[in-house]
């Protein structure tokens, strides 16, 4: 057998892993000439960090990144709603890590090329096309330089190329544009000072009037203690739906809205002017494909299910999907049959994330708190909402994602 990944993001570079682990030869192409830390904060929940802890990851990426101890909720008056642990803390037998995208996908890279070889991944190679031939796959890839194409031979495509996939372009050519949810992010990291716990996951205000999701990604970047803190900037506003991690935002267009936001534990318009890049990015999904698999093609990661940012999952259900995938050419003779086994396995669990955090994500604790008392302070929040019914949304958004407690130590 004979594996392409197209793509060396955190997906297809964890399926690597998991493919050389089982003794299944694959090599990686990816189109960018050099993998740059590019993007901001993410987080590996614990179902993730099951399967990276098997691949003798954990270590290493808690290294990188901030253990994440809790998830608090505020208003955007800065009054206290809601806190609950996060992985250990909440029992699992696995952390929740906060890292820098940059940091994840240049560790995953550095495995790849210690355990494969450094000939496993490829820079520079574009896969524009791969063809189902019966008993190959036909893939075309282009030269990023010289955009020369030269075709090659695999039993299996992989396409991991992310949400601006060549692969799904081609098996869903007539796919109209990405659905914007009507509220564009603008992200950012600064150093600064621990605040909290100094592994906290704040969540705070409501998309109608700006929300803010804060969390620490490094640990002591300047010698001092302070730690690189990720910020999400999230704003209800008409904008383009055009999908670009790298796009650069400008201050002026959102920072008016958190001008009054300064808490007794920190000063939100004061983190936000201190980071030296701005992206911005409207938050979009797709609607859930039908299929992914066709003969010997299939989707991974964010080609297969682009979904709106906002359950903290988007990495996990990728290094899930390599996992599924994995296990299903291990125990399959047939390479199409596994693929088929895979995406029956993935394709339904993925589509209930995407709708979820279209509708009821864990951030859904703060609209209720702003519809019920019409964006004005408390004077109890238990006169708002009860900890039970928070509770429950927490949990049942971890049941949906596949990280409930239970299921995820008794996989384990």
């Amino acid at each position: 057998m004979n594996v392409v990944i197209a793509g060396a993001g955190i997906g297809g570079l964890s399926l690597a892993l998991e493919l050389h682990r089982a003794g299944i030869p694959c090599r990686v192409l990816e189109a960018v000439p050099r993998i740059e830390p590019i993007g901001a904060g993410i987080n590996l929940l614990p179902h993730a960090m099951r399967v990276l802890h098997d691949l003798g990851l954990e270590g290493r990426l808690g290294a990188a990144g901030v253990e994440t101890k809790e998830a608090v909720f505020y208003n955007r008056f800065g009054q206290f709603v809601y806190r609950e642990p996060l992985g250990r803390r909440a029992g699992y037998d696995h952390p929740q890590l906060s890292l820098h995208r940059g940091d994840v996908q240049l560790t995953l890279l550095a495995a790849v090329r210690e355990r494969l070889g450094e000939d496993a991944v490829t820079l520079g190679r574009r896969v524009v096309a791969a063809e189902d031939a019966g008993d190959h796959v036909r893939v075309e890839v282009a030269d990023a330089v010289t955009g020369a194409v030269a075709e090659e031979r695999a039993t299996v495509v992989v396409g991991c190329d992310g949400i601006h996939s060549a692969l799904r372009a081609q098996l869903y050519p007539e796919e109209g544009e990405p659905r914007y949810s009507g509220v564009t992010m603008w992200r950012g990291v600064t150093p600064w000072e621990p605040f909290l716990s100094g592994g906290s996951m704040v969540r705070a205000g409501w998309l109608a009037s700006g929300k803010m999701v804060i969390y620490p990604v490094r640990e002591d970047v300047d010698g001092t203690g302070r730690q690189l803190v990720n910020w999400v900037a999230e704003v209800e506003r008409p904008r383009s739906p055009r999908r670009d991690w790298t796009h650069a935002g400008q201050l002026e267009d959102f920072i008016d809205v958190y001008a009054d936001w300064r808490f007794d534990w920190l000063d939100v318009p004061g983190l936000i002017r201190g980071a030296e890049t701005i992206l911005e990015y409207p938050m979009v999904d797709q609607d859930p494909l039908p299929r992914w698999t066709f003969g010997g093609v299939t989707l991974l990661g964010d080609a297969a299910h682009p979904m709106v940012p906002r359950g903290s999952n988007g990495a996990g259900q990728a290094v899930l999907d390599a996992r599924a995938l994995r296990v299903a050419l291990q125990e399959c003779d047939d390479p199409r049959e596994a693929l088929l086994r895979y995406e029956g396995e993935r394709l339904p669990a993925t589509t209930s994330v995407v709708e979820t955090n279209r509708t009821r994500p864990p951030d859904t604790i703060l609209k209720v708190v702003y519809e019920r008392t019409g964006d004005r302070p408390f004077a109890r929040v238990e006169d708002v909402i009860s900890t039970e019914e928070m509770a429950g949304i927490s949990e049942s958004y971890r049941k949906v994602a596949a990280y409930d407690k239970e299921r995820v130590n008794r996989t384990a």
